[in-house]
C-alpha cells in the first residue's frame, strides 16, 4: 500500500477514522468533522497511552515516547472541501486545532505508524476526517469496552452506511475537480470480538465481514448501501462506518480495485482488510 502510495506522489492523503472518545467527548459529538489543522507534532507512544492501552506497552519498532511525526496539514484543501460538502448539503463540523486529544486520535496516528512500517517518514500533508462511528456506544461506553450484558444508558446513533457513502462520493466529486492530487484512505479493523455479543466477544463476526468483503470484491456497492446501522452494531463493525465513505468514493469515480486482501482471525480482537484502488 505505501508503494502505491509513493507512485502516485499525492498532494495531500485525507484519512476517514473514527474518533474511539479521544478528541471529542461530553461537550461535542459531531457526525462528520474536517481537521484542517496546520502542521501538528504526533506522538504515536505518547499521546494514544489511554485510547489505544499503550501505555507501558512494547512496539514493533521498539519506539518510546519521544518518537514523533511532524505530520504537515493542509488547511487549503480542508477549507475547499468543507465548503464543497456544504454546498453539497452536508453539514459537516471543521476544526483549526484539536479539542481534548493532544494531536490526532489513534484511528489516523495508526494508519501513520503502518504506512510508515519501514520508517521512511510520512512527507504526505495529511487532513483527518474524523466520523462518529461508535454513536450509541461513544459516551455511554466512551467508544470501548463494558461489562457482558450491562445495561448501557445508550446515546443517539452515529450516521447511516448510505449517509457515509453518500459522503465520500461528494468528497470524491469535489476532490476529482480541484487541481490537487488526492489519496483517499479509510482507517479501521472490520468487527471487533469486544463489540460483538452474538460470538460472546471471544472472536469477531468473520461471517458478516467476509460477506462485506466478497461485496468489495465484486464491486457491489449496493450490498454496503443496504446494510443498515443496526446490521453494523450487531457485528461489532461500527468502525467499518470508515469504509464507507471509501467504496462511496470508489463508485463515484468508479475506480478500479487494484489489489485487496482479507485477513481474519479467531485469537486476537479484530479482522482486518486491505485494498488499493486505482482511477481509470
Amino acid at each position: 500500500m505505501r508503494r502505491a502510495l509513493d507512485e502516485f506522489q499525492p498532494d495531500v492523503v485525507l484519512i476517514w477514522g473514527d474518533d474511539q472518545y479521544e478528541n471529542f467527548r461530553e461537550d461535542v459529538i459531531p457526525a462528520f468533522t474536517v481537521c484542517a489543522y496546520d502542521d501538528i507534532d504526533v506522538h504515536p507512544w505518547r499521546h494514544a497511552q489511554g485510547s489505544s492501552m499503550m501505555a507501558g506497552k512494547p512496539n514493533a519498532w521498539g519506539e518510546g515516547p519521544d518518537k514523533h511525526y511532524r505530520v504537515r496539514g493542509r488547511r487549503d484543501v480542508a477549507r475547499h472541501l468543507v465548503t464543497g460538502l456544504i454546498d453539497s448539503g452536508f453539514d459537516v463540523a471543521y476544526a483549526y486545532k484539536p479539542l481534548h486529544h493532544p494531536s490526532l486520535a489513534h484511528a489516523f496516528t495508526n494508519a501513520i505508524l503502518y504506512l510508515d512500517h519501514d520508517r521512511q517518514g510520512w512527507p504526505y500533508p495529511t487532513i483527518a476526517v474524523p466520523i462518529n462511528c461508535y454513536g450509541r456506544r461513544v459516551i455511554s461506553a466512551r467508544g470501548f469496552m463494558s461489562p457482558f450484558g450491562a445495561a448501557l444508558d445508550f446515546d443517539p446513533p452515529g450516521p447511516s452506511p448510505a449517509r457515509c457513502m453518500d459522503l465520500g462520493a461528494a468528497t470524491a466529486r469535489i476532490l476529482r475537480d480541484s487541481s490537487w492530487r488526492v489519496a483517499l484512505v479509510a482507517s479501521s479493523s472490520w468487527s471487533h470480538a469486544f463489540l460483538c455479543d452474538r460470538t460472546w466477544r471471544l472472536f469477531p463476526d468473520t461471517t458478516a465481514d467476509r460477506a462485506l468483503y466478497q461485496a468489495l470484491q465484486r464491486g457491489d456497492y449496493a450490498a454496503w448501501r443496504r446494510s443498515t446501522t443496526a446490521d453494523f452494531e450487531a457485528a461489532g463493525q461500527q468502525e467499518l462506518l470508515n469504509w464507507c465513505p471509501l467504496l462511496g468514493a470508489m463508485q463515484a469515480l468508479g475506480a478500479r480495485l487494484a489489489w485487496s486482501r482479507f485477513v481474519g482471525t479467531h485469537v486476537f480482537n479484530s479482522n482486518k482488510v486491505f485494498a488499493v484502488y486505482e482511477a481509470v
